[in-house]
């Protein structure tokens, strides 16, 4: 039997993004749910292990993809998705070329399947993703999609988890510049708003735990990132609509958790 399509579409820039920023809402939205992770392709054989990789504690660049993508496939089992790989490599690895795959990806869905895209805070692999993803829905006469808030870089905010974030966003020059960019050129409309419950959080965390080859490097970057009350606690995602130029943005909206 061919199995149903999906309802919902999470871009993933990498293998832990979508669980990171949204393992506690997914259980909430239409489904089947499929995250589609473009930067999923195997490295070349000619490139070193990144740094990145290095300090995870892998030898080559393939030893941490395989592991990677190992790691992934439990969480989305997890979690109950389906998981699709595009044949880019990750940033390190990509010899520059274009994220054509999210091309081809983002024609093949059905005009009512709800996509998701990263606001891409502080993190350039994700404003590519992000920015291919809006040029090519714009070229194929596509509805502009949700965007969600990365963790755990958005997480940091001091504000964070409340109903002060917009504003804390729309100020920071730390971590807001993303959805600043955004917001000069889109109205963005809060439509989910979740600080996760107990049982919510238990369930994230167990997904996040299967990416256990990142922890410690993440750690060290963001602090106490799998604690209950860390960057990881809320989730955010905005509805995207069109603006009317520079100031034109809205953090108003509708919250629900």
């Amino acid at each position: 039997m061919t199995p149903p399509p999906p309802a919902t579409v999470i871009l993933s820039p990498h293998f832990d993004d979508a669980v990171l920023s949204l393992a506690g809402l997914i259980p909430q939205l239409p489904g089947p749910v499929t995250v589609v992770t473009v930067y999923g392709g195997e490295p070349a054989s000619h490139h070193p292990v990144s740094w990145w990789d290095s300090v995870c504690g892998f030898s080559t660049a393939r030893e941490a993809y395989r592991a990677r993508r190992a790691e992934d496939a439990r969480a989305c089992e997890l979690l109950g998705v389906e998981s699709v790989v595009l044949d880019h490599p990750d940033g390190p690895y990509i010899d520059g070329a274009e994220l054509t795959a999210i091309d081809g990806c983002l024609a093949e869905l059905a005009p009512e399947t709800q996509l998701l895209i990263p606001v891409a805070t502080n993190q350039s692999d994700h404003q590519k993703v992000r920015d291919r993803a809006l040029t090519v829905l714009g070229k194929l006469g596509r509805p502009l999609p949700l965007v969600y808030a990365d963790l755990p870089y958005t997480g940091h905010l001091d504000e964070w988890g409340s109903p002060e974030a917009d504003d804390a966003l729309s100020r920071s020059y730390l971590y807001g510049l993303a959805y600043q960019d955004l917001t000069s050129r889109h109205e963005l409309r809060l439509t989910h708003d979740l600080t996760l419950t107990d049982d919510q959080w238990a369930l994230k965390r167990d997904a996040v735990l299967c990416y256990g080859s990142q922890l410690a490097a993440l750690a060290a970057d963001h602090g106490m990132v799998t604690a209950r009350t860390g960057p990881l606690r809320a989730e955010r995602v905005w509805t995207l609509g069109p603006g009317a130029g520079p100031g034109a943005g809205s953090t108003g909206g509708i919250g629900s958790s």
